[in-house]
């Protein structure tokens, strides 16, 4: 499983851990999220993210 930071504000979307917080299940890979998604605390899109 992999890891993305957001560019802008370095918050850090964990695959394994996905974020119930968003109802992102663990194990929810990045590509799979919505198209929609953005950052939850800047706002960015996904395109914004950068794998670590």
């Amino acid at each position: 499983m992999k890891k993305y930071v957001c560019d802008v504000c370095g918050w850090v979307y964990d695959e394994a851990v996905g974020d119930t917080e968003l109802g992102i299940a663990p194990g929810t890979k990045f590509e799979d999220l919505p198209e929609d998604f953005v950052c939850p605390l800047c706002g960015v899109g996904k395109d914004n993210f950068s794998e670590e």
